[in-house]
């Protein structure tokens, strides 16, 4: 059901924790679910240096929660922001599609934190496009 790389993540998780100073910090959830992720960043030179999460949820949203922020650390903000829930599915080689609403979470995240940013510096935030993760047939 699960790839080697979703487990990996999910027994092995990277980054969990926060960072005490983060420069944003975003948190999003799926009430029908119960799945609950906070992404910390922390931000130098418009780099993402660090990103630590912490997600209340399934294995499925732990594993998104460690791709997540391992694909962001190192990216400008801008590529950060293009990480798509599609490429943590990739990057994890596939989420079940009962499990897919973890991946559009840590992408909704991985926006809220950068926003968080945005404004803490003065900046709009950006405006998306909401993908609708609340059917609850998609959700266990």
């Amino acid at each position: 059901m699960y790839s080697e790389k979703v487990m990996d993540h999910f027994m092995n998780p990277r980054n969990v924790g926060e960072i005490k100073d983060a420069d944003g910090v975003g948190t999003v959830g799926n009430p029908v679910c119960g799945d609950i992720m906070r992404i910390y960043l922390k931000i130098e030179d418009n780099i993402i240096k660090d990103a630590k999460f912490k997600t209340f949820g399934c294995g499925a949203a732990v594993a998104s929660s460690s791709m997540a922020t391992e694909l962001i650390k190192g990216k400008t903000v801008d590529d950060a922001w293009g990480t798509s829930n599609k490429a943590v599915v990739e990057a994890l080689e596939g989420l079940p599609p009962i499990k897919i609403h973890c991946s559009v979470l840590a992408e909704q995240a991985i926006h809220a934190a950068i926003n968080d940013y945005r404004i803490k510096h003065g900046m709009e935030p950006i405006k998306e496009e909401h993908k609708d993760i609340h059917d609850e047939e998609r959700c266990e």
